[in-house]
C-alpha cells in the first residue's frame, strides 16, 4: 500500500461565477476566490459520505461553512455552477488516492 503523499494540497479554491446571496443581500461577490479546506472528521459529523458522494445539496449546504472561506452560509442561495465546483472540491478530497491514479494513469 502506497503511502500518502503528504505534498497532497489539502487545501483547494474555486472562482465564484455569480453572486452568494442569504435572502436578496450580496455576502460574497462573483468573482471572489473561495478557498475549501480538506474536511477532517469533526467537520464531516452529521453528514454521510455517501450524500456528499452524491452531491446533495443539503449535505453540501451543511459542510459548507465548516470548510470555506470566506464562508458560506448554510443558507445561502448558490447558483448550481458555483455548487458543482465547490462539490467537485469535496469530492476530490474524499477519493482515496488510489481511486486518484486509477482515474488518470501516467502517461
Amino acid at each position: 500500500m502506497e503511502k500518502p503523499d503528504p505534498a497532497a494540497p489539502k487545501i483547494r479554491s474555486f472562482t465564484l461565477d455569480e453572486d452568494v446571496k442569504v435572502g436578496e443581500q450580496v455576502t460574497i461577490a462573483k468573482g471572489t476566490t473561495v478557498t475549501v479546506r480538506k474536511p477532517g472528521s469533526g467537520e464531516l459529523r452529521g453528514l454521510t459520505l455517501m450524500a456528499l458522494s452524491q452531491l446533495d445539496v443539503d449535505a453540501l449546504a451543511q459542510l459548507a461553512p465548516r470548510i470555506t472561506t470566506p464562508v458560506i452560509h448554510k443558507n445561502a442561495s448558490m447558483d448550481p455552477a458555483d455548487l458543482m465546483q465547490f462539490g467537485g472540491e469535496v469530492m476530490d478530497f474524499l477519493l482515496p488516492m488510489a481511486a486518484k491514479q486509477d482515474a488518470s494513469p501516467p502517461a
